[in-house]
């Protein structure tokens, strides 16, 4: 990350690494928090709510994202959990975490994920449709948001996405970029990312069984 920041003439602390802790348990996270890395990155609720209220505890400062899709039944405990959900992709979905901000009297960091690629089976709001869905979160439901996500397709040329999901923050004013993982985080640091979501290159392999029945 240090080098592509250099490359990008880009200052060493504008870019986040976000390790994503997904599958892992706290047993394999303690080494990652003790090694000096304070935000993390989770797919699911309840496998968050199972490890990380304890790993919180015990590490004050720990900083925890939802990087995967909320669901509107698990709105409640996100917002009392995470501090930054970056899958914001539908109406229903900012109404209920804006409501439950409101309820909790808790405010945390939203993205919108944008499903650069279109693809049917992936969540996240197509680019056509992201200016008037950033709008409404805004302006309807009085929502500051962060930034925007994206996780491009993976036999495509990721660049492509990281520049096109840019160009969208920049037309609605938007700081907040998390692109680029393991494989690529360097171009998505070339493109300006403010988080980049790092899992398999700091924890290793995933069990695959494990990783399908938590996706």
């Amino acid at each position: 990350m240090a080098e592509a920041l250099r490359d990008a003439r880009r200052e060493p602390g504008e870019c986040t690494l976000v390790a994503v802790s997904k599958t892992f348990d706290a047993e394999a996270i303690e080494p990652v928090i003790a090694a000096g890395q304070k935000v993390f990155g989770e797919n699911r609720v309840q496998e968050a709510c199972g490890k990380w209220p304890a790993l919180k505890a015990a590490h004050p400062g720990i900083e925890l994202h939802l990087i995967g899709p909320l669901q509107s039944n698990k709105t409640r405990e996100a917002v009392q959990l995470f501090d930054a959900i970056q899958s914001i992709d539908r109406v229903k979905i900012a109404r209920a975490v804006a409501k439950e901000m409101r309820a909790q009297d808790r405010s945390i960091e939203l993205f919108v994920q944008v499903n650069t690629g279109e693809e049917p089976q992936k969540a996240g709001i197509f680019p056509g449709q992201a200016d008037r869905f950033i709008a409404q979160c805004r302006d309807e439901l009085e929502l500051r948001i962060a930034g925007l996500m994206c996780i491009p397709p993976v036999d495509e040329e990721p660049s492509l996405h990281f520049a096109l999901l840019e160009k969208i923050a920049r037309r609605n004013g938007i700081d907040g970029l998390s692109m680029g993982m393991s494989g690529d985080f360097d171009v998505a640091i070339a493109f300006g990312a403010t988080h980049v979501r790092v899992g398999s290159a700091i924890f290793g392999a995933r069990d695959m069984k494990i990783a399908k029945a938590s996706s």
